[in-house]
């Protein structure tokens, strides 16, 4: 017989999940007000608070008290109280006159505002911009590059690439291919400088180039190994030569699943020529603009990270070396990335993106 109180039921609207998984995705967010926001998700999904606390490496307390605030006050209530201390000097219209500053207008001899002529603007103090600015998130002096899709098929192509990735066919590999070119080989004209401590390592703004590399990859989707190839070129000539090193590397009773981007190597006639002889092989293209959408971008930037940008090669050769023996390491370890993104929430996602931006034709 169970003991003690029931919980109170939790009421999750949709304009709420939609912000609370908005938090969980933030990168500048203070770290507890995602976990509160973790805590109301999954206890939305009927996940006990026990449950909760292990998975978050919280406490029962932390766990019950954010959810009955929730209960009680919705998403305001997972803010932190006032706590005790001198009064505020500034009022909510001098923030709402700086906030809406921020966001509805631009200076008139920049680009951006900056703290100090924010602060001159609407005569705040620096700090106390800086306060406000922090507390909301506001960053004026950062931007984020995005370039929205203009493929007529786009709808129909994320359906396609992401029922392959949450649904996969049975009997058959998907492989996210792709190419990454340039990888150059760059030696530093000087020692690196190694990491200590109080300061970072150390490297020369000048280089030699010895010049390039083609890394063409492709990822298992299933369980995130990748095969790869370098070449010295990325013409349709290369592209083939991976293909058919990939037809070697997968077993002949299994269909293959190519997710691919529109880059003109791929389409080019004897590639496509090659892939129709091969009935097993399933081109998959990816809408324009929308590198994002193929795996092996992660991966990409994997490599770049760990193993490319703060090297220092005497040669292709020692590159080459170098994305082979990271390969060998990385394959027997690898797993999955793992994507959750439905293709209606990608949609949701850019039409709210869309409703920001004035002028567009979405």
């Amino acid at each position: 017989m169970p003991m003690g109180r029931p919980k109170t039921p939790l009421v999750l609207t949709a304009e709420a999940r939609a912000q609370l998984e908005s938090w969980t995705r933030s990168r500048c967010l203070p770290s507890g007000l995602v976990n509160r926001a973790r805590i109301v998700l999954l206890s939305d999904q009927g996940v006990t608070n026990q449950e909760i606390s292990q998975r978050l490496g919280l406490s029962m307390p932390t766990v019950k008290k954010w959810r009955d605030r929730f209960i009680a006050c919705g998403l305001q209530g997972l803010y932190d109280e006032l706590r005790p201390g001198r009064p505020r000097s500034i009022s909510e219209d001098q923030i709402a006159e700086l906030l809406q500053t921020v966001v509805r207008s631009k200076p008139k001899t920049a680009t951006h505002w900056s703290c100090r002529a924010l602060a001159a603007e609407t005569g705040l103090s620096k700090s106390t911009v800086q306060r406000v600015c922090h507390l909301f998130g506001l960053k004026p002096h950062r931007h984020r590059d995005f370039k929205l899709s203009t493929d007529p098929l786009f709808v129909e192509k994320v359906r396609d690439i992401v029922g392959l990735y949450l649904n996969p066919p049975d009997k058959a590999l998907v492989l996210c291919v792709d190419e990454k070119s340039q990888c150059q080989a760059l030696e530093r004209t000087q020692p690196t400088l190694p990491l200590g401590l109080g300061y970072v390592e150390g490297f020369t703004h000048d280089y030699v180039r010895h010049g390039t590399t083609t890394l063409f990859a492709a990822l298992d989707v299933a369980n995130g190994t990748v095969v790869t190839e370098c070449k010295p070129r990325h013409r349709h000539q290369e592209f083939l030569q991976f293909l058919r090193h990939i037809e070697a590397n997968v077993p002949e009773d299994l269909d293959i699943h190519l997710v691919i981007d529109n880059y003109a190597t791929h389409k080019h006639d004897k590639v496509r020529l090659w892939l129709a002889q091969r009935p097993r092989f399933h081109v998959h293209y990816t809408p324009t603009y929308s590198s994002w959408l193929n795996q092996v971008e992660i991966w990409f930037n994997l490599i770049t990270q760990q193993a490319i940008r703060r090297g220092s090669f005497k040669s292709t050769k020692q590159l080459i070396e170098k994305i082979e023996q990271f390969v060998d390491n990385y394959n027997p370890k690898a797993k999955p990335f793992a994507w959750v993104a439905t293709a209606d929430s990608i949609f949701e996602k850019l039409q709210r993106l869309c409703q920001r931006i004035s002028g567009t034709q979405h």
